[in-house]
């Protein structure tokens, strides 16, 4: 007996891998064409720049503790810790608070 007996019947696998492929979602065209000039975006990245760092996971667990202590989004926290480190190299805090 072959080890891929289960398998002899290939239309049934194939039927059932059709089944599982994600089908593409249909978004209306008025959201695929996205804001038209003047109008604000309600996207509260919008007119701000991402700052990417890597920490050892103690460090982000101690962050996302300390944050949710605090009632404050890991940005909120975040925010007040690089106007510490421009405060404490003379530079003017720029008020780091989403």
């Amino acid at each position: 007996m072959s080890r891929f007996a289960n398998l002899a019947d290939k239309s049934k696998v194939k039927q059932a891998r059709e089944d599982m492929t994600p089908k593409p979602f249909a978004a209306p065209a008025a959201q695929l064409a996205g804001p038209t000039k003047g109008q604000p975006t309600s996207n509260g990245r919008a007119g701000r720049k991402a700052i990417a760092a890597y920490f050892s996971p103690e460090m982000s667990l101690a962050m996302h503790v300390c944050a949710r202590k605090h009632g404050l989004s890991l940005q909120e926290l975040m925010g007040e810790a690089f106007d510490d480190v421009l405060r404490k190299y003379g530079q003017s805090p720029v008020g780091g608070r989403a």
